[in-house]
């Protein structure tokens, strides 16, 4: 038996290969598909099932491509209901793989047809759950994404604590849990950096998992803090739900490069967003004039669900050199298919085609701190728990993760200085801001770990578990 967690970064997100005398398994696989057919070619092994631990708000899952590709079945648990074939599992159904069996264990919380795979090793015993979004290390899944709309997150977080006392904490202390998500995920609130844990040690360190904790404890804790759902998660939801598009055409599609010339006509009469996914240091530099910055180096996906709010958008790309490929597989991991191509030969084919280019000012705290002055603005869009847990005195609260609701709050005749934590959102929002005719904008270089060095006013530091998460 072989079990490998195929962790990716960007989305916090684990997919799993179980393999078990040349037949695999896939449990909840990314929208590219050809790493598992390889994976499985080069052990001569077959795909046979893939299974899905519930509908993933937070990408869109490669569950359709594979089957369509390896022969494999689609199983889901209770109360999965699709527009294409699957296998719908009864609870405690249990599937044959190679020497081994993989038991379903309906689990609703986080949503209603959530389930849970327990992995039963060649002597019987339980070896291992793959808890989705059921059961994270140190949190659990948050109970407001259901798409049915009669039914509410109490409800689920009702369910959700029954699942867990019936179906999961039962269990030998020695299982070990395999989740969906680990720390940097949207899907809970508390999540570890850990991928891999005992379900003994989440008994004694899981504050969901408490021995003594009632239900409606539970419900209160589970939801106290939550923030509301990025607004592509929705969307996720019901793109693995009702299908999309074949992952190698929009590949095709988006992989194209693009003269200057075909590139601006586009952009021009395309109604094509343009999107730099280089580093913040080059875009501030030079970039395509009203481009938005979302770098590949960052948390790039999730990042683009946030912002961009429509997911058909047609989207252009400004890429590293060789990052093509790279940057529309990973829009297409969040359902953003509409990707028209990219500009060949980047930057330096724009600037020699004679193309106006526009920069961003860009400063040090120390130069900040030496020409701030108290009529100027500077916007902290950090998440609002940073910015609770110590900011400058002067800063005014201004997320990035709601930017887009709250544009109407600042004046384009003012100036603004712009920080987040470290340089990387603050020139995301800044490239926003650009893009809709705020001119007068300056970020601030290495962002509040470089302000904390300055002898600027700031908050006193407030530990980050007194805050509500």
């Amino acid at each position: 038996m072989k079990i490998e967690q195929l962790y990716t970064g960007c989305l916090a997100q684990g997919a799993y290969y179980i393999e078990s005398e040349g037949e695999v398994a896939i449990i909840d696989p990314l929208r590219e598909t050809q790493p598992y057919l390889d994976r499985a070619n080069k052990e001569n092994a077959t795909i046979k099932y893939v299974f899905e631990t519930h509908f993933h708000a937070d990408f869109v899952s490669g569950h359709i491509d594979l089957a369509k590709k390896s022969g494999a079945t689609i199983i889901y648990g209770p109360n999965a209901k699709t527009a294409y074939e699957i296998y719908a599992a009864k609870d405690g159904e249990e599937f044959k793989l190679g020497k081994v069996t993989i038991k379903v264990l309906h689990t609703p919380g986080h949503t209603l047809e959530s389930t849970t795979y327990l992995l039963i090793d060649e002597n019987g015993k339980d070896h291992a759950i793959f808890t989705g979004d059921t059961l994270f290390l140190g949190d659990v899944g948050r109970p407001d994404l259901a798409i049915k709309q009669d039914i509410t997150k109490e409800d689920l977080a009702g369910l959700l604590y029954e699942s867990l006392r019936t179906k999961i904490m039962p269990l030998a202390d020695d299982v070990i849990v395999y989740p969906a998500h680990g720390a940097g995920s949207a899907c809970g609130k508390n999540l570890s950096k850990d991928t891999v844990d005992t379900l003994g040690n989440q008994k004694k360190t899981n504050y969901a998992l408490r021995a003594d904790m009632s239900k409606e404890e539970f419900i209160t804790e589970v939801l106290d803090g939550i923030l509301p759902p990025p607004q592509y998660f929705s969307k996720n939801a019901m793109m693995n739900k009702e299908g999309y598009t074949e992952f190698d055409n929009v590949l095709a599609k988006g992989d194209t490069p693009l003269d200057p010339e075909e590139f601006e006509a586009l952009a021009n009469h395309e109604s094509a967003l343009v999107l730099d996914v280089r580093t913040q240091e080059d875009f501030i530099k030079g970039h395509v004039p009203n481009s938005i910055f979302i770098g590949l180096n960052g948390s790039f996906a999730p990042w683009v669900g946030a912002l961009i709010t429509d997911l058909h958008q047609p989207l252009l790309l400004i890429v590293p050199e060789g990052k093509s490929e790279e940057a529309v597989t990973r829009l297409s991991r969040v359902g953003y298919d509409n990707t028209l191509g990219y500009l060949d030969g980047g930057m330096d084919a724009w600037k020699k085609a004679g193309k106006e280019i526009s920069t961003l000012r860009s400063i040090s705290a120390t130069a900040f701190e030496k020409e701030y002055s108290e009529k100027d603005n500077v916007l902290d869009v950090r998440k609002p728990g940073e910015y609770e847990g110590e900011h400058l005195e002067a800063a005014t609260s201004f997320p990035l993760d709601f930017i887009n609701e709250h544009m109407n709050e600042i004046d384009k005749d003012h100036h603004y200085y712009i920080h987040c934590a470290g340089g990387y959102r603050s020139v995301i929002a800044a490239s926003i801001l650009q893009s809709r005719g705020y001119e007068n904008l300056t970020d601030i270089a290495g962002g509040y770990g470089a302000l904390k060095e300055t002898g600027l006013p700031k908050t006193d530091f407030v530990c980050p578990s007194t805050l509500k998460k």
